[in-house]
Order: C-alpha cells, then sequence, then structure tokens
C-alpha cells in the first residue's frame, strides 16, 4: 500500500458561525491542497470534515499518516470513542447524545478502508503544514463573512 501524508485543520469565525477546512495530501514528490467551507457550521464538524476530504481523495487503500491540531479528531478516532458511540446509537458513555454523528459514521468507515496512524500536532506552532492548513481554513470561512 502507498504511505500518503495528510495534514488538516478546520477553523470557525463564532462557533457557530462561518468555517473552513483545509488539508495537505502528500505522497512522495507529490503535494495536493484541498479547502472549502460552510455559511453556518461549528469548528469540530469543520475538523472533520476536513479529515473526511482528504481521505475521500484517496483513489485507492493507503497507509495514512493523519497530522491534526484536533483533540476532537485524534482522541474520538485513537481512543475508540467514536467506535463506541456508534456501537450504542451514537449515545455517549453518559447517556447524553454524541455530536456530528454523520460526520463520525462517515470518517469511520473511511477509516476502515484506509490504515489510519493518528498524529497530534500543535495548533499555530512551528509546523508549516498545520500552519498552511490553518491559512486555507480561514480563507474559506472568510469567504462567508
Amino acid at each position: 500500500m502507498k504511505t500518503v501524508t495528510i495534514y488538516t485543520d478546520g477553523a470557525c469565525s463564532g462557533n457557530p458561525g462561518p468555517g473552513g477546512w483545509g488539508a495537505i495530501l502528500m505522497y512522495g514528490e507529490y503535494k495536493k491542497e484541498l479547502s472549502g467551507g460552510e455559511a453556518q457550521t461549528t469548528n469540530n464538524r469543520m475538523e472533520l470534515t476536513g479529515v473526511i476530504a482528504a481521505l475521500e481523495a484517496l483513489r485507492e487503500p493507503c497507509t495514512v499518516e493523519l497530522y491534526s491540531d484536533s483533540k476532537y479528531v485524534i482522541d474520538g478516532l485513537g481512543k475508540g470513542w467514536a467506535k463506541g458511540w456508534r456501537a450504542r446509537g451514537w449515545v455517549k458513555s453518559d447517556k447524553k447524545p454524541a455530536l456530528n454523528p454523520d460526520l463520525w459514521g462517515r470518517l469511520l468507515d473511511l477509516c476502515e478502508k484506509h490504515t489510519v496512524n493518528l498524529h497530534w500536532v500543535k495548533g499555530h506552532a512551528e509546523n508549516e503544514f498545520n500552519n498552511r492548513c490553518d491559512q486555507l481554513a480561514v480563507a474559506e470561512s472568510q469567504k462567508f463573512k
């Protein structure tokens, strides 16, 4: 399987409010930037959407090194929370409804297709790819102001 490195980020002006997401996919010398946004959304929805869009852009099953500054995404996948929510009918362990089940369901399905290794990075720090994803996400969110 090919190994693809993916960086993603989400942004929201107000929460909820206008939002955007950005992703960078890298394979060897190949690099592709993706971005999008919504007029009324939340930061967590944009974080999830960035990861989903990046994984959906892959044309075949891949090993993915996924970098995100979102603890919501990294912990939701890495600690198995999202799988648990789905198994319980999108109910969290505290019996409250899990948020964003539509996006988590899509993301879990994509993670079954690809081998995804998760890496948390500090946001707004010295990582050039995370910073670029942030720029893409903020630019998309500003289109809705």
